[in-house]
């Protein structure tokens, strides 16, 4: 979702760096992905085209934070009311 982000902290030697990756529009989403010592954060289109790819060497990454964006309160469980499916015949 447009807004939702990684935020990438690297061991660079004496100092630390933060890097960020941003879900820049809407419809593109952030992924991780760990694989052979590399750590890698893509923006992807819904389509699944990556945008921009950062890399980085799993033995430096120091901390991977994802910020997902907040979502709207009904968005996620819509058509929920709050009471079973069906009633239980016991009660």
């Amino acid at each position: 979702m447009k807004g939702d982000r990684v935020e990438i902290v690297v061991d660079a030697g004496d100092t630390t760096r933060t890097y960020e990756v941003v879900a820049s529009r809407a419809g593109r989403r952030v992924e991780t992905a760990v694989r052979r010592g590399v750590v890698e954060v893509s923006e992807v289109t819904r389509s699944g085209t990556v945008v921009r790819t950062a890399r980085f060497m799993a033995n430096r990454v120091l901390a991977l934070v994802e910020q997902p964006v907040p979502r709207e309160d009904g968005s996620e469980q819509k058509g929920y009311t709050g009471r079973p499916l069906r009633e239980d015949p016991e009660t």
